[in-house]
């Protein structure tokens, strides 16, 4: 156990049974934490920016219409009126329930039998049938606003010739190129322009922090690289384990145990999810920026960059394999970062109980009480695992937090601060 983080790695097979992270035991408080499963196992094989996407649309409309109908906060779209006495419950159900639907109709069994779950518990009246009308009307209302936000048409970046610093395909990209091109030009959720979170440049490749940070990846990151085992636990771990899956998973787990309202929980999974998904638009925009090269591709041409303190490893493999575009800054360190800000700003910054497991990594259960040591096991684990520079998850982070902090305070405030 890894006393810098605080994580604990419990290896027993009944703990597993227990606490895995997709059960939905983890999340009965309420209507809107139930949909929160759902909406994750509805994305569930989608890249994890695609899911960031849905998932903001998804809560977005969800608080749209739990806030018609409760009048808490200020409202993100303004548009739906709500019947006085409508169902709260029923209108969370009926709007993460039509967004999925429309999105996906080919599980429409599956969240037609969790929409009938849901307002099976809700006495049938009025209430009821008005409440599923909100819900519906912003459904339709969150998905007519996104139609046509640059998310739709993929584009690939085509690099130039093998340059010093210029990222090139690694193993994965396929032969068009480098991946998710289009995405820094997606329409953000809850900033005004992602171009005013562009990171600065990376390091100088012949400074101090640039052959300080290539030693640290090059020789913990490689897949023979010794390191130590709660290390490797995290590289692996959150190699599968996206933003969305953790900071979903954390808020419901601490919501329920503060035993937060359901307005207060549609507000709060609203946020969480602009906020995941303004991060990645806002990374891809820098990404694309700079082109920086990855780990994988500087330490094999370590003879290039007029460092003396960079060995080259010609035969340099990292221990994960490296997503299909620039490494600076780090999406997964953005994105966290992101998420970190808004939940330590709605739940407090510690003193939680929050327990992840994934069945891709049997056995490894992860602990913590602070969303900080959160973002501090993905900076390890994007370096440990050989694809990250320690400078592009710092970057990263600066960047999320920015984000985290304007989405907070600027969208879906409180109408009467109590």
């Amino acid at each position: 156990m890894s006393t810098k983080t605080g994580v604990n790695r419990l290896r027993s097979a009944a703990a597993v049974a227990i606490l895995l992270l997709f059960s939905p035991v983890i999340a009965r408080a309420d209507v809107v934490l139930d949909w929160n499963v759902t909406m994750l196992a509805t994305l569930s094989g989608q890249n994890p920016f695609v899911t960031q996407r849905f998932a903001a649309i998804t809560q977005l409309a969800v608080f749209e219409a739990v806030n018609a109908i409760t009048g808490d906060y200020d409202p993100y779209l303004g548009t739906i009126v709500a019947p006085v006495g409508a169902s709260a419950d029923a209108a969370a159900a009926a709007a993460a329930h039509a967004v999925l639907k429309s999105y996906f109709p080919a599980k429409a069994t599956a969240l037609d039998a969790a929409l009938a779950t849901s307002l099976n518990a809700i006495p049938d009246g009025q209430a009821k049938t008005d409440g599923i009308g909100v819900g519906e009307a912003a459904a339709a209302a969150m998905i007519a606003l996104r139609a046509n936000d640059g998310s739709a048409i993929p584009s690939f970046y085509v690099p130039g010739p093998p340059a010093p610093g210029q990222w090139q395909p690694t193993p994965s990209c396929p032969s068009a190129g480098g991946t998710n091109f289009h995405w820094r030009n997606v329409t953000p959720f809850g900033v005004p322009d992602v171009k005013d979170f562009r990171v600065d440049p990376p390091p100088s490749l012949t400074g101090g922090t640039y052959s300080k940070d290539y030693t640290e990846v090059a020789t913990v990151g490689a897949l023979n690289s010794v390191r130590p085992q709660d290390r490797e636990d995290v590289a692996r771990f959150y190699a599968g384990f996206a933003p969305a899956s953790w900071a979903n998973s954390a808020a419901r787990q601490v919501a329920t145990a503060q035993n937060r309202s359901l307005s207060e929980n549609a507000r709060a999974l609203a946020l969480l999810n602009m906020a995941l998904n303004d991060a990645s638009v806002a990374v891809f925009d820098s990404k694309y920026h700079y082109n920086f090269w990855r780990p994988e591709t500087a330490i094999r041409a370590g003879d290039t960059d007029d460092n003396a303190r960079t060995d080259l490893d010609a035969a340099f493999v990292p221990l994960i394999t490296a997503p299909c575009f620039p490494g600076y800054p780090s999406n997964h360190g953005t994105a966290s970062s992101a998420a970190s800000e808004v939940l330590e700003r709605v739940y407090g910054a510690s003193g939680h109980d929050i327990t992840f497991s994934t069945a891709a990594l049997p056995g490894v259960i992860l602990h913590y009480t602070a969303f900080k040591r959160i973002v501090e096991d993905v900076h390890d684990a994007r370096v440990y695992g050989g694809i990250h520079f320690r400078f592009d998850q710092e970057a990263g982070g600066r960047q999320g937090e920015r984000i985290g902090q304007y989405v907070y305070k600027h969208n879906l405030r409180v109408v009467h601060p109590k």
